[in-house]
């Protein structure tokens, strides 16, 4: 399994005390957690204290190890609003970089063997993460360990639609009468999922169905990488586009907004071979216009279980996907699945699913001929999360997107779907900060 943060060691200052009938050592401060924040570099460590107040808990030292030249010049850039304070400035000045944003330099007037600063968020509970950092124009963050500091803040909200302890008011809500929450494979009706979007493909002089996605902004569409690239390579923005408010596959829909792709962020470590990192976002040209038919879906955060009724999360799958004639469906069909445990999931098809599973994937579903298949990739594993703590009467509340659909076991007649197998969903849990940065 893969680790996203790389624990140097956590040391504990201690300090000797005395008091009147004792005398020992105590525990000043909290331990200090040191880490790598570009994987490959060990030359650049930050040290990072959790525990601080929820306004100085955003900020970590840097401290780099290197010859430094008179002369060297340091570029850095962040994925958020930062500032950075040199330790020392006995050999060194920082200037902000105006050109980009959230950038840096630092420039050496004497030689060094060393420097050290502090970074720290301007926003409380966001944490700065290195996107860049050029030592004389070489670069030693190519693969920046984006939020490995996460999961320490106590401040940390995962969305910002999305708070821990109030409902979602502008996301995940639909505008429309609806059906009952929990089906297993049965039609929709128009406006019961309006975030589900439709991705088209231009091949050649024909435009095709490819996937499904998720509107998650104004104009970002979340789906998946391999619904967005082939052998890795992400599409030309101009061979996609994005349907929203779409119920009928073929025509017939009144509400529905077609919208241009302006840009495609594919995950920088996506694998095409084992879909590992399974995610993209595509940036529309024009915004959206919410409507009865089109809004957003929110975004899953850490603590949306603790307001479900059960332990076992159920979530709901939508698509055009095959259904039992092997052809796409002629309308948005929905399917409500549970999430299985890894273990459960490996020993259905050892040999399948312990070669494509991480720590970045989950399984879902019943093996019972009720599943997601081919046409529904990249369309979300939404859970229902009522307003009201384990509120199980599912009348107020607001959809999520925990997983999004990525692969499953195929027939061995032909490359479609086994609905017998679990499905893969790459989750969108362990993506937040990713998505957040790029939006």
């Amino acid at each position: 399994m893969k680790k996203s943060l790389y624990i140097i060691f956590i040391v504990n200052f201690l300090i000797r005390t005395k008091a009147d009938n004792d005398t020992g050592w105590a525990f000043v401060g909290n331990p200090l957690l040191h880490a790598y924040p570009c994987n490959g570099s060990t030359d650049i460590s930050v040290s990072f204290e959790p525990g601080l107040p929820p306004e100085e808990e955003n900020q970590y030292l840097v401290y780099i190890s290197k010859k430094f030249p008179s002369y060297s010049v340091i570029k850095m850039q962040f994925d958020a609003e930062t500032s950075v304070t040199l330790t020392s400035n006995s050999f060194a000045r920082i200037y902000v970089d105006k050109s980009e944003a959230n950038s840096f330099e630092i420039k050496f007037f004497k030689a060094s063997d060393h420097i050290d600063f502090t970074v720290k968020g301007l926003v409380q509970g966001t944490v700065p993460y290195f996107t860049r950092l050029n030592i004389n124009s070489k670069e030693y963050c190519k693969k920046p360990n984006v939020g490995f500091l996460d999961s320490y803040i106590s401040g940390y909200k995962d969305h910002a639609e999305s708070p821990v302890d109030a409902p979602a008011t502008n996301c995940g809500r639909r505008k429309v009468g609806h059906t009952e929450l929990i089906v297993s494979g049965a039609p929709t009706k128009p406006g019961d999922f309006p975030w589900h979007a439709a991705l088209y493909k231009l091949d050649r002089s024909t435009i095709k169905y490819i996937c499904g996605g998720t509107l998650i902004s104004k104009n970002v569409v979340l789906t998946a990488g391999h619904c967005s690239s082939s052998r890795g390579i992400a599409f030309s923005p101009e061979v996609l586009s994005v349907v929203l408010g779409k119920y009928n596959l073929i025509g017939g829909d009144v509400a529905i907004q077609e919208r241009e792709v302006h840009r495609i962020i594919l995950h920088e470590n996506f694998d095409y071979r084992h879909l590992d990192n399974d995610i993209a976002l595509l940036k529309l040209k024009t915004e959206a216009i919410f409507t009865d038919y089109v809004q957003p879906a929110c975004l899953w955060y850490d603590r949306a279980s603790e307001k479900l009724s059960t332990k076992k999360i159920f979530g709901t799958v939508v698509g055009w996907g095959f259904d039992n004639t092997d052809t796409l469906s002629p309308q948005l069909n929905q399917a409500t699945i549970p999430i299985v445990s890894e273990s459960t999931c490996i020993k259905s098809k050892p040999l399948f699913y312990s070669t494509i599973l991480t720590n970045k994937k989950f399984c879902a579903g019943y093996r019972n001929g009720t599943s997601a298949c081919n046409g529904d990739s990249g369309g979300a594993f939404q859970v229902f999360i009522p307003d009201k703590d384990k509120d199980s009467t599912k009348t107020n509340g607001a959809w999520f997107v925990r997983g999004i659909v990525s692969l499953t076991v195929a027939r061995t007649d032909v490359p479609i779907c086994d609905p017998e197998h679990y499905v893969v969903f790459t989750d969108v849990a362990k993506y937040i900060h990713w998505i957040e940065s790029n939006i």
